[in-house]
C-alpha cells in the first residue's frame, strides 16, 4: 500500500548525510597486498570517479559541484564537502560514498537516491478559492522534483494570498503520498479559517494633521458597508508598509521633515475575526523654505527656471511639490533635447530658525536626436498605423512633450490594452532609442443579448463591429435594435486615413422607425464625411446628409405642430464642424478639454429648411487621490428658413441620462397645449461631475453630478434662472464590452406629474 506523509521541514543548515566505505582506506589496501598509487604523504591516489543512482540529473551537471577530480590524493573532508554540495541541489534523498581499488589507486563512487517526481499537485479544505486560482499562485508544477524547500516555499505562497484576501488565521499543510518509488502525489491541505477584517485603524501622537487626512492618505481601510464592492476592509502586510511611507509623504508635504513613524500594531479580537491596527507618529517641527538659488545652469537663465517651479521662499517647505519642481525643470530641458539632464536638489537644513535652503545643481547634459524607434508586440496592427502617431520621427531633436502626445494618441486609438515607450539613451553617439511596446486586444467583437433600456425598455439587439479592420486601423459597425419602441438598422464604416492620407473618411446607413406617444417616425439615410486634423489638437470635419422621414400614425388629439409633419418629408444637408481636443484619454480622461462647434444647413434641395448650431465645451480637471473634476457646457440653436418650420424631430429635447440627468426625454422644456413634449430650438445644458476610483484594478469609478438645463422655445428668452437642476450619483465601468454608466439621479423641484428620481443606464460613449 501506498503510504502518505505530512511533511515537516528540518531546521535549516542542519544537514544529514553519510560516507560509507567498504574499509578504511589504508588498512584495506594494506591487507589485501595491493600495490598501491600513493601521495608523497602516503595517501591514496584517486584513479577514477563513478556517479550512481542517478536518472532525471545528468552526471555532467552533478560533477560540475564536485570538488574531487582524478589523480588528486584522496581526502575524507572533501568528499564530505561534495556530499553537502550535492544535497544543496534540492534533487536527492540520499547519498553515499564509496571507495574500492582500481589501477594501482582507488575509485571513488557516489551512489545516489533521487528524490522523487511530483505527478499530481491538488488541494484540499479550499472552499472560498478553486484549484485552478491557487495554482496561479504557486511555482510547483506537475514534472517538477519533489524539493522539500520548494514545497515549504509554495506552502508560504498559499499562505500569502489567502492573508492578503483577509484569511488570516488559515493553514496550509503539504501532505505527500508515494505512488512509486521514484513519485509522489502532492496535496495541499488547506484549513481557511474565518475572514479577518479591519475593524478600527487608530492614530495616536498626531497634532498637526487630523486622523481623518492620514486615513485617506492611506490605501488600506476600515471595513465599511460598500467593502464588498471596493475590497477595503482586508488586511495586507505589503500594503500597510507602503500606507507608512505615505503618512510619512503626507508629512513631508507640509514641512514635518522629522517625523517618525511607527510600524503598525496589529491586535485581534477576542473572536479573531476583527483586526485592530494602531499606528503611532512623532510629528516633529515644521520648516519653511528658506532661500532657493540655481547653479550650474546656462541653457535657461534663472528667471525661466523659476517659472517652473512653486517652491519658494517662506512657504511651507512641501516635498511632494520639490519633487514636482524638480519634475518640471528636466522636462524643460527635455523637451528642447537635453535628454540626460538632471538637477539635484541641495538641501541645508537650519534646525534652529526651522527653514531649509534649497539649491538646485543642474547638470544639462548635450542635446540628443532621436535614433531608432522600434516597435513590438504587434501582431496584427501594422507598424504605420502606430508610426503615424508619433509626433517624433527619426533624426529629430529628442523632445519629452512630443513622446508623451505620440503615447496619448497611440492609446486613444484603443486597439491596445497597454501601451509603453521607452527611451533609450546611447549616449556617446548622442541618440535616444525609443521601443514602442505594445500589447494588442481584441478589437473585434460579435454582441447578440437583450437588456433593459430606460428608455427603450426592454430591448434585444446585435452588432458586429471591429474597430482595427485587417489591422489598417479601418473602423466598422453593423447594428441592429429592436425594442418596444424602436426599430434601428446601421452600417458605419470609417477610414482613418483615406488612401494613406492624413484625412479621416466616414460613411453610413441607417433606417429608424421610433414609436413617440403621439406619433410614429421612420427615417431611411446615408451619410457621408470626409475629417483632418488641422493642428496638432484641432481637428475638423463636414459631412453630407440625405434623409427620408415618414412621420405616420398621429393621434387624434395631437398637436397642430405634430399634423403639421404628417407624410414623407426628404432632408438634404450639410453640417460642418470644427473642434479643438486635449483630453489625455478620450475613454476615461483625467485632464485636458474638448472644446467644439457643430453646425447643420439643411436645403440644398429636399423639403426642409433648417440651419442648426451646437456649442460644446468640455473640461477635466485633475485633483487629488486620482479623482477628476468635469465641467460641461451646451448651448444650441436652431431655426427654419424660407418659409419653413424647424422639424419637430430636429427640435431640442433635454431630459434624460445625456443631458438633464434625473429628468424624462423632453421634460426640461416646452409644452403645446396638449401638455405634450414638444422640444425647443434652442438649447441651455450645464454639467458638473466629480469622478472618483472604486476599483482601480478593474477601471470602477464613481461619479455625483449636478446638472442644470432647459430647452426654449421661440417664444421664451434664455434664462439661466429658468434651468431644471438636478443631482444624483452614479457609476462608470469600462468594461470588456465597452464604457457602461449607471447613473441615479434626483430631481431637485419635481413638477405636478414629474417623479423625483430617475435610474438610468447607457452602453456606449462616456458622456
Amino acid at each position: 500500500m501506498s503510504k502518505e506523509k505530512t511533511f515537516i521541514p528540518l531546521k535549516p543548515g542542519k544537514i544529514y548525510c553519510r560516507i560509507i566505505f567498504a574499509l578504511f582506506p589504508l588498512i584495506f589496501l594494506i591487507s589485501a597486498n595491493i600495490n598501491i598509487s600513493e601521495s608523497a604523504e602516503g595517501v591514496p591516489i584517486i584513479k577514477s570517479i563513478e556517479i550512481k543512482g542517478n536518472k532525471k540529473i545528468e552526471t555532467e551537471t552533478i560533477q560540475s559541484k564536485i570538488k574531487n577530480r582524478v589523480s588528486i590524493p584522496f581526502s575524507q573532508e572533501t568528499v564530505q564537502q561534495d556530499i553537502k554540495s550535492l544535497y544543496g541541489l534540492g534533487y536527492f534523498d540520499d547519498i553515499e560514498a564509496e571507495i574500492e581499488p582500481y589501477e594501482g589507486g582507488i575509485k571513488l563512487i557516489f551512489v545516489l537516491k533521487e528524490k522523487p517526481t511530483v505527478i499530481s499537485v491538488d488541494f484540499q479544505g479550499n472552499k472560498e478559492f478553486d484549484a485552478n486560482k491557487l495554482k496561479e499562485k504557486i511555482t510547483i508544477t506537475t514534472g517538477a522534483i519533489a524539493n522539500y524547500s520548494l514545497i515549504t516555499d509554495n506552502v508560504e505562497k498559499i499562505i500569502s494570498f489567502y492573508q492578503s484576501e483577509g484569511y488570516w488565521h488559515v493553514k496550509v499543510i503539504p501532505v505527500i503520498k508515494n505512488i512509486s518509488d521514484d513519485s509522489v502525489a502532492l496535496t495541499f491541505q488547506i484549513d481557511e479559517g474565518p475572514k479577518v477584517k479591519i475593524k478600527e485603524i487608530k492614530i495616536e501622537g498626531n497634532k498637526a494633521i487630523s486622523s481623518k487626512e492620514i486615513k485617506k492618505a492611506m490605501n488600506t481601510k476600515e471595513r465599511w458597508l460598500f467593502s464588498f464592492i471596493t475590497g477595503s476592509g482586508i488586511y495586507k502586510k505589503e500594503e500597510i508598509k507602503a500606507d507608512i511611507e505615505r503618512i510619512r509623504e503626507l508629512y513631508h508635504s507640509k514641512g514635518y521633515i522629522y517625523v517618525v513613524i511607527s510600524e503598525s500594531k496589529v491586535t485581534l479580537s477576542p473572536d479573531k475575526k476583527n483586526i485592530y491596527i494602531e499606528i503611532s507618529v512623532s510629528e516633529g517641527e515644521q520648516y519653511t523654505v528658506g532661500d532657493m538659488s540655481f547653479k550650474e545652469n546656462t541653457v535657461f537663465g534663472s528667471a525661466e527656471l523659476y517659472k517652473q517651479v512653486k517652491t519658494a521662499a517662506g512657504k511651507i517647505f512641501n516635498r511632494t511639490i520639490l519633487r514636482s519642481d524638480i519634475d518640471n525643470i528636466l522636462n524643460l530641458y527635455m523637451e528642447k533635447g537635453y535628454a540626460r539632464a538632471d538637477v539635484d536638489p541641495q538641501m541645508e537644513v537650519n534646525t534652529e530658525q526651522k527653514f531649509v535652503n534649497i539649491t538646485f545643481s543642474i547638470a544639462e547634459g548635450e542635446i540628443f536626436k532621436v535614433g531608432r524607434i522600434d516597435i513590438a508586440g504587434n501582431q496584427k496592427t501594422r507598424d504605420k498605423v502606430i508610426r503615424r502617431e508619433m509626433r517624433l520621427d527619426e533624426g529629430d531633436t529628442f523632445n519629452s512633450k512630443l513622446l508623451r502626445r505620440s503615447y496619448q494618441r497611440i492609446t486613444n486609438l484603443n486597439y491596445f490594452e497597454s501601451v509603453e515607450l521607452v527611451p533609450k539613451p546611447r549616449a556617446e553617439e548622442k541618440l535616444v532609442d525609443i521601443d514602442i511596446k505594445v500589447k494588442e486586444k481584441l478589437t473585434g467583437m460579435l454582441t447578440v443579448g437583450g437588456g433593459y433600456s430606460s428608455v427603450d425598455k426592454f430591448i434585444v439587439m446585435g452588432e458586429i463591429s471591429q474597430t482595427n479592420l485587417f489591422g489598417k486601423g479601418l473602423y466598422l459597425k453593423l447594428r441592429g435594435d429592436f425594442s418596444s419602441i424602436r426599430t434601428n438598422y446601421s452600417l458605419t464604416i470609417v477610414d482613418p486615413w483615406f488612401m494613406d492620407k492624413p484625412i479621416s473618411a466616414s460613411f453610413s446607413l441607417y433606417n429608424e422607425v421610433f414609436k413617440y406617444p403621439d406619433y410614429s417616425k421612420q427615417a431611411t439615410g446615408l451619410s457621408v464625411g470626409f475629417g483632418k486634423e488641422l493642428s496638432e489638437y484641432v481637428g475638423g470635419k463636414i459631412s453630407y446628409d440625405l434623409e427620408s422621414v415618414n412621420i405616420t400614425d398621429v393621434a387624434n388629439n395631437a398637436s397642430s405642430l405634430i399634423k403639421e409633419q404628417i407624410g414623407k418629408k426628404i432632408t438634404s444637408s450639410i453640417s460642418p464642424s470644427i473642434w479643438k481636443d486635449t483630453r489625455d484619454n478620450f475613454l476615461d480622461p483625467t485632464t485636458g478639454s474638448k472644446n467644439a462647434l457643430y453646425t447643420t444647413l439643411a436645403g440644398l434641395g429636399g423639403d426642409n429648411y433648417f440651419v442648426k448650431a451646437r456649442v460644446d465645451s468640455l473640461w477635466y480637471f485633475p485633483v487629488i487621490w486620482d479623482t477628476t473634476f468635469s465641467l460641461r457646457g451646451r448651448f444650441g440653436y436652431a431655426s427654419g428658413f424660407a418659409g419653413k418650420k424647424l422639424p419637430l424631430y430636429e427640435r431640442f429635447y433635454v431630459g434624460g441620462i445625456n443631458t438633464v440627468r434625473g429628468l424624462g426625454f423632453g421634460v426640461a422644456g416646452p409644452k403645446n397645449d396638449n401638455g405634450e413634449r414638444i422640444g425647443g430650438n434652442k438649447e441651455l445644458i450645464f454639467n458638473a461631475e466629480y469622478i472618483f476610483p472604486i476599483k482601480k484594478d478593474i477601471k470602477l469609478k464613481g461619479v455625483m453630478f449636478f446638472d442644470a438645463g432647459k430647452a426654449f422655445d421661440n417664444s421664451e428668452t434664455v434664462s439661466i434662472a429658468s434651468l431644471r437642476t438636478t443631482t444624483g450619483v452614479g457609476l462608470r465601468w469600462m468594461s470588456p464590452f465597452g464604457p457602461i454608466r449607471l447613473e441615479w439621479g434626483f430631481n431637485i423641484s419635481p413638477r405636478k406629474d414629474e417623479s423625483r428620481s430617475k435610474i438610468e443606464f447607457a452602453i456606449g460613449g462616456l458622456f
